[in-house]
């Protein structure tokens, strides 16, 4: 799983900058203060930019944060959700997600939790369409989810009085219980144990 382990900063002002580097840095600086808590000073100085060059290149603060969710979740998220497709057997895929998360959301080196899954629940009036945009990326994984768990219903894995929406939302609350009690401090052993008392329950759902 990709680190965010940006290159030492040069002093002075450049005049360019690495696209992707920068959105490193920035969802550094989100995942740690949060979209309201992060100015645009704090993103001027943790990317090495001026204010005009991060308006230039994303246009807002909104949209550099949309922009770095989604690198979020293309290099760092993107193990948990793998491994539902990657696993033949659903019961896998689903233990195999929440295992993924309980070691990325506790990992040394960076900001703990998930970016995604506890970000932006309250906000500023003048921030709801960022709260929203938030909100669609926890329900499309909730769609995968529930997509998943009923094609295990459909391959026999799964007994088939299963519930695939209730099953995928405690999935999805596991999740973010383990980024809340990330951020809070628990230790990667700490929710390896609770995502291995989280796949018992999943497990009585096998065909």
């Amino acid at each position: 799983m990709k680190n965010i382990e940006p290159s030492p900063r040069r002093r002075g002002r450049p005049r360019g900058f690495d696209r992707d580097e920068a959105l490193a840095r920035a969802v550094e600086a989100f995942w740690q203060r949060g979209y309201e808590g992060t100015s645009i000073a704090d993103l001027t100085e943790a990317m090495n930019i001026t204010p005009q060059s991060l308006y230039a290149a994303f246009s807002s603060k909104a949209e550099l944060y949309a922009q770095a969710l989604a690198w979020y979740q293309e290099h760092i998220g993107s193990a948990s959700v793998r491994a539902l497709s990657q696993e033949p057997h659903a019961v896998a895929a689903l233990a195999g997600m929440l295992r993924e998360a309980a070691g990325e959301f506790a990992h040394p080196g960076r900001p703990h939790g998930c970016m995604v899954s506890t970000a932006v629940l309250g906000c500023a009036v003048e921030n709801e369409p960022v709260a929203r945009h938030v909100a669609a990326l926890r329900n499309a994984t909730l769609a995968h989810l529930r997509t998943r768990i009923e094609q295990g219903v459909r391959d026999g894995h799964l007994k088939p009085e299963t519930d695939p929406g209730a099953l995928a939302r405690f999935v999805g609350a596991i999740i973010q219980g383990m980024s809340v009690q990330a951020r809070d401090g628990a230790t990667q052993s700490d929710l390896r144990a609770l995502a291995e008392h989280a796949v018992s329950e999943i497990a009585r759902h096998r065909a």
